[in-house]
């Protein structure tokens, strides 16, 4: 088995488009996102059989909060939705094991963790993952279907619905991004959200230009914004993968300054409605939390119907030392707590 980061553009579109668990997440122009956006440094690997035939992608990216000497004590390794493997059984682990130890040599000394955000179950390779030193952690999502909006509408709840229409009419509407100083209201509400309540880290704003651009192009994903008064009150940041899946990445609303208005409300629904009107199968809510924890978020998003499922997050440290110095020298915006 071979690896290598030296994977031809074609057979990787190729490999994700027809894989069953291909996703926008695991895509070249996600990685062409990533390596724009201040901070973010991509990396993809792919494993290859005897025949040199491409039997596997692992496609993360390195991403810290700080520069200097701080920076490895902010870097962590984060791969959404994949790694995606092909062959049968033993090809799979065999591609899998490659993937893992090549990631875990690339990642040794720039990253204090590694952490697989999975879309799906690895129940069945679950073994290889702890055998490269991987632990599964309990994590909660909710996955709507939005093949048909009769049945969408059955199960939404009745606030919830009443808060639709309520917000819309209202006067608030759901408007497509139509130039880069929306997308600026759109950052600067995310930022304060992310800063002072979530207390998370947000991607710089380069991500979300770039992602505006690439959307203006009608690939990757869109952005929808929740306009009231020629004012953009929130909005939602979704990437869309063919007509399979559509998922709800950022997303924020101005809820107390506009009560009346339930923009948070409005912009989940937009990206729902989009779906639904565009024939996009599936929503996904991309994490609700833990399940022991208590959390408005899954509250909140639990409202708007959809199936929980809990495919884990596989996380790794890598230098358990270096971790535990960030972990008390700045907790990093939760970042390390409780991963």
């Amino acid at each position: 088995m071979k690896v290598s980061s030296n994977i031809s553009v074609n057979n990787w579109n190729q490999f994700v488009k027809t894989h069953p668990h291909g996703s926008v997440l695991q895509s070249v122009e996600m990685f062409e996102i990533f390596e724009k956006t201040d901070k973010f440094e991509p990396l993809v690997l792919g494993a290859y059989d005897e025949n040199d035939i491409l039997c596997g992608i692992l496609f993360g990216v390195f991403i810290h909060e700080r520069n200097g000497l701080a920076k490895l004590l902010s870097s962590r390794f984060v791969v959404y939705g994949g790694p995606l493997l092909s062959g049968d059984n033993k090809l799979q682990k065999e591609s899998l094991d490659a993937l893992l130890k090549a990631l875990l040599y690339q990642t040794r000394k720039k990253a204090l963790f590694i952490q697989f955000r999975n879309s799906f179950s690895w129940e069945e390779h679950l073994l290889v993952f702890e055998q490269n030193g991987f632990s599964l952690l309990d994590r909660l999502n909710f996955i709507l279907d939005t093949s048909g909006r009769e049945r969408l509408f059955k199960n939404i709840s009745a606030s919830r619905r009443r808060q639709i229409r309520k917000g819309l009419n209202s006067g608030a509407e759901i408007v497509e991004a139509e130039n880069i100083e929306q997308i600026r209201e759109f950052y600067h509400i995310l930022y304060c959200l992310y800063r002072y309540k979530v207390k998370k880290p947000l991607p710089d704003w380069s991500f979300f230009e770039n992602f505006y651009l690439k959307s203006r192009e009608g690939k990757l994903g869109i952005i929808r914004l929740v306009r009231y008064n020629d004012k953009i009150i929130g909005g939602i940041l979704s990437p869309v993968w063919q007509n399979k899946v559509i998922y709800e990445w950022y997303v924020c609303g101005l809820d107390k300054e506009y009560k009346k208005q339930h923009p948070s409300v409005l912009a989940t629904w937009a990206a729902i409605d989009y779906a639904v009107n565009n024939d996009i199968k599936t929503f996904d809510f991309m994490g609700v939390g833990k399940p022991d924890i208590a959390y408005g978020v899954r509250d909140f998003k639990a409202r708007f119907g959809g199936k929980m499922v809990n495919y884990g997050r596989l996380t790794r440290v890598n230098n358990r030392f270096l971790y535990h110095i960030a972990e008390l020298g700045y907790n990093l915006l939760s970042v390390f707590k409780k991963i």
